[in-house]
């Protein structure tokens, strides 16, 4: 991360090559969101480098005027993290998708989320295959029905947040795509952690899964489905701030009536707790509140869940080097590479 006061403007951050996604995909909401905020943030294109994997999502390399790595399917965390250690003083942003991240990428996903590595990690969901035409994913509801299965999906889908605080990272956010002053605001702060940044998007494929979030995230419905997490303020939400969370004698969370139960009744969200369980329960929320659900979705949490600050894989890795370095003097790999350590097999 540079320290470089910023003298870019969206255009510097926009490359010139042709955006190529569906009309009306939510993916160009992000990418906007993304091209607008840079200039923001203090950097400079030639220090900055998205890598992707595979998926709609994972075009978006080539829309940004930086350094680009559009991998192979599931692996950009893993290549992240080699440029985060080896190139400390770059950006590096990771995209992915649910199907991307979670499927045959989910198990280097946790493992750079569990290591603390410094990436912005930006995490398109939109619960379904969209690149290769329509099949169900990770994050795809109980019976939906696909391509891949027609009489209805049997997986019990993950929750991404829910990963991602059981993998111990260090910064936990929602957003969705059709509010760019959130995804900026999220975005912004997911950058300034320093450590392993992790945001969930909601992204509507409107080919393959159209309006798979509209009962939260429509503008008709937002006032009384999305709950806008602030730390250190009271959970509340709907028209007026008639509906908040509380926490019950067993420690689940609940949705209630302000009226009812009083403003000091409310749970306070604490986004610097060390302890995870707090998150996870907020993350979860949106699945244990039948009685408030509409079209299968009840009111779901967005902003900032989790923000703690822990010692980041690539400052830890310098430090060893350094250490081993003053203790045994430099590394010569040629020596190494040249040594006559051989065995010979009869």
């Amino acid at each position: 991360m540079t320290d470089t006061v910023s003298l870019t403007t969206k255009k510097d951050w926009t490359s010139d090559q042709e955006v190529r996604w569906c009309p009306g995909c939510g993916d160009y909401g992000i990418l906007l969101a993304v091209q607008t905020l840079m200039p923001e943030l203090g950097i400079r294109p030639e220090n900055t480098v998205f890598v992707s994997g595979i998926g709609c999502s994972s075009r978006f390399p080539y829309y940004m005027n930086t350094y680009g790595i559009h991998g192979i399917h599931g692996r950009a965390p893993a290549i992240a993290t080699g440029i985060a250690v080896a190139r400390p003083d770059l950006d590096v942003w990771v995209i992915t998708g649910d199907g991307d991240g979670l499927s045959i990428g989910g198990n280097h996903l946790i493992h750079a989320l569990r290591r603390n590595v410094n990436l912005t990690i930006l995490l398109f969901n939109n619960r379904i295959y969209g690149l290769t035409k329509g099949q169900y994913s990770p994050t795809s509801e109980l019976g939906k029905i696909t391509k891949s299965t027609p009489m209805g999906s049997i997986d019990h889908p993950f929750n991404p947040l829910a990963v991602a605080l059981g993998a111990e990272a260090s910064f936990v956010a929602r957003t969705h795509d059709l509010d760019r002053k959130h995804m900026m605001d999220t975005f912004r702060a997911a950058h300034a952690h320093r450590g392993a940044s992790f945001v969930e998007i909601l992204q509507n494929c409107n080919v393959f899964n159209d309006d798979a979030f509209a009962p939260v995230t429509a503008r008709k419905s937002r006032a009384e489905m999305m709950i806008d997490l602030h730390h250190g303020e009271p959970i509340r939400f709907g028209q007026d701030g008639h509906a908040g969370v509380v926490m019950g004698s067993d420690g689940r969370l609940r949705i209630v009536e302000v009226a009812e139960v009083g403003i000091d009744a409310l749970l306070v969200h604490d986004a610097y707790r060390d302890d995870a369980s707090l998150a996870f329960a907020l993350a979860r929320l949106s699945t244990q509140q039948a009685e408030y659900c509409s079209d299968g979705w009840s009111p779901t949490p967005f902003g900032v869940f989790r923000s703690v600050e822990r010692a980041d894989y690539g400052s830890m890795v310098g430090a060893q080097l350094a250490d081993a370095s003053s203790k045994r003097g430099p590394g010569d790999l040629r020596a190494l590479l040249q040594s006559a350590g051989t065995w010979q097999v009869s």
